[in-house]
């Protein structure tokens, strides 16, 4: 039976009553980043054994979904998620929510060695269950949210609690549920950190092939940019792309017409903005050339001239463990990880056990490896 969306505190208390005193819980948000400037949760669907609810946020406060957050904060309730990263990040800022107990499903399917690990893959492969990808990037922000969408909501919840039992079983038999147990615990401290946005636009695929001249032309057009998507309530992507902030900081246009050439600039946009991106373009150049913006220097390690050798060492070690547990060689060990081991040149396991960037499921499965590869280098 499809479900309605809940929208009054009356039937969301009604419905998360009925969810009071579960042990697993599976729960999904829908967010709209594609479309917003601020994204936040516009969709709460929940799955327990018994019932499925699909809850909106916007008719429905904060107050009356501390039930729900009672529920995930609960070390005792596992609750599940696939791909947990961003709804973790969107509860916990709109709701201060820190959820305990995670499963992810997605983390899990990985650590089996499962290459095809979304959500549609996986309900395909073990339920044969194929879901509509239509609306993936629709604008869930909107009101009312028709019948199609709502039904598609809904299934990013229905089979996740017996995925997670078929996924926790064969990890079992794998002995992996360790492993997985490290990376979701983990998972509990995922936050939004309080970033400096100052920079943010030297983020900009393509920035660091600017002179520091058009570096700066590039932070006013970010800054305009920001401050007409904030107004619009609108993604910042759909008011300019980066690639016409790249173009313009290079280019500098003085004229409308100069920016109605710049490739895929829009003309509505020109007869509406041209005066206020004109403007960014004068407060760049116009920066003092003592002030200009500069990238911060990397950090820089001593110079190891052995180390590119045992970097070789460590990743054909990886490699071919990757093999043996049939794994995605990156989900076994990133690059990064390996580095570390590399610099560190550990000669032991309490030396391997001392590197903060690995977990210790990876010094358990490749630790003795690292070691061989390792074994008198310099």
């Amino acid at each position: 039976m499809p479900l309605d969306l809940i929208d009054n505190p009356k039937s969301a208390a009604s419905a998360l009553g009925q969810m009071a005193g579960v042990r697993d819980l599976a729960v999904d948000t829908e967010g709209a980043s594609f479309h917003r400037f601020v994204d936040r949760v516009y969709l709460l669907q929940l799955s327990t054994r018994q019932s499925s609810a699909i809850i909106d946020p916007l008719a429905v406060s904060a107050d009356a979904l501390a039930p729900l957050g009672a529920l995930v904060e609960n070390p005792d309730v596992e609750t599940v998620f696939h791909d947990a990263d961003y709804d973790l990040r969107l509860l916990r800022r709109d709701y201060g929510w820190k959820i305990r107990g995670i499963f992810d499903t997605r983390i899990a399917a990985q650590l089996l060695g499962i290459r095809a690990f979304g959500l549609a893959a996986l309900l395909e492969k073990y339920f044969g269950v194929k879901l509509d990808k239509k609306h993936q990037r629709a604008d869930w922000s909107m009101r009312p949210l028709p019948r199609d969408m709502l039904d598609y909501a809904e299934q990013d919840t229905r089979y996740l609690l017996e995925l997670r039992d078929r996924i926790k079983d064969e990890l079992k038999q794998k002995e992996r549920y360790a492993w997985l147990r490290e990376e979701c615990d983990r998972l509990e401290e995922t936050k939004w950190a309080d970033d400096d946005n100052s920079s943010a636009f030297m983020r900009i695929k393509g920035a660091r092939d600017l002179s520091r001249r058009e570096l700066a032309v590039l932070r006013e057009l970010y800054v305009w940019r920001d401050s007409v998507a904030s107004q619009m309530d609108r993604a910042t992507f759909r008011v300019i792309g980066n690639e016409q902030l790249l173009e313009m900081a290079r280019t500098q246009p003085n004229s409308p017409k100069a920016l109605a050439d710049t490739k895929g600039v829009s003309r509505g946009l020109v007869d509406r903005r041209a005066g206020e991106m004109m403007d960014a373009v004068q407060r760049g150049l116009a920066v003092a050339e003592d002030d200009l913006p500069r990238f911060p220097k990397a950090p820089r390690w001593d110079r190891d001239p052995n180390f590119d050798e045992r970097s070789v060492k460590v990743k054909a070690a990886r490699d071919e463990m990757a093999v043996k547990l049939d794994l995605d060689p990156g989900v076994l060990c990133a690059r990064e990880r390996m580095d570390a081991v590399a610099r560190k040149n550990p000669q032991s396991t309490e030396q391997l056990l001392e590197i903060t960037e690995l977990r210790r499921w990876q010094v358990e499965a490749l630790g003795p490896a690292f070691l061989a590869a390792l074994r008198g280098s310099k």
